[in-house]
């Protein structure tokens, strides 16, 4: 699955329509505007408009061009699988409080993951290579509010203590983000 980083907000805009959404989404599967136009009951014009928009903006991609009763019919299909948008596009957040129990101090901090992780895949992606990341995932039931410090207090001494036992250095680095909110 090929992931796009989208960083510029003008980028973003062209997407934003319900119609050129409901594109994106057709097109995870080539398509002419010709065939768009009968699937969605649009007439081609004005479905090339948007298209072009697309395009313009590299959210989808010119896959083949074939002779077709006097024109040449364009294909096209999106340039990538999945595309994320940047959380800083909305705006630079201000600087999270260093509150580990703060809402905004996790907003901000997967803000962060979101950013460069999918700019990561998105360069593997470009070089055919895989990006290896890991995710941990649970759930669990506390009884109070203290038992919030009290676990979250255990838990960082816990990776701490594991993080220790498996630093090489010299090797590559990871960044290990665990958070919590309610489910």
């Amino acid at each position: 699955m090929t992931v796009a980083l989208v960083q510029e907000p003008d980028r973003v805009r062209v997407a934003l329509s319900p119609l050129r959404r409901q594109l994106l989404e057709r097109l995870r599967e080539p398509a002419s505007a010709t065939q768009l136009a009968n699937e969605l009951g649009l007439p081609r014009q004005r479905l090339n408009y948007h298209l072009r928009a697309l395009e313009d903006a590299e959210l989808v991609e010119l896959i083949e061009e074939r002779p077709r009763r006097g024109f040449r019919e364009r294909i096209l299909a999106t340039s990538a699988d999945a595309f994320v948008v940047d959380p800083s596009v909305i705006g630079e957040a201000t600087t999270p409080p260093q509150d580990r129990f703060a809402a905004e101090h996790l907003i901000a901090t997967a803000a962060d993951v979101v950013r460069d992780v999918a700019g990561m895949q998105a360069e593997a992606d470009r070089k055919g290579t895989r990006l290896l990341t890991f995710t941990i995932e649970a759930e669990l039931t506390l009884a109070s509010p203290a038992d919030v410090e009290r676990f979250t207090t255990d838990l960082a001494g816990a990776v701490a203590g594991v993080a220790e036992d498996h630093n090489a250095p010299g090797g590559r680095r990871y960044r290990i983000v665990i958070g919590g909110h309610p489910a």
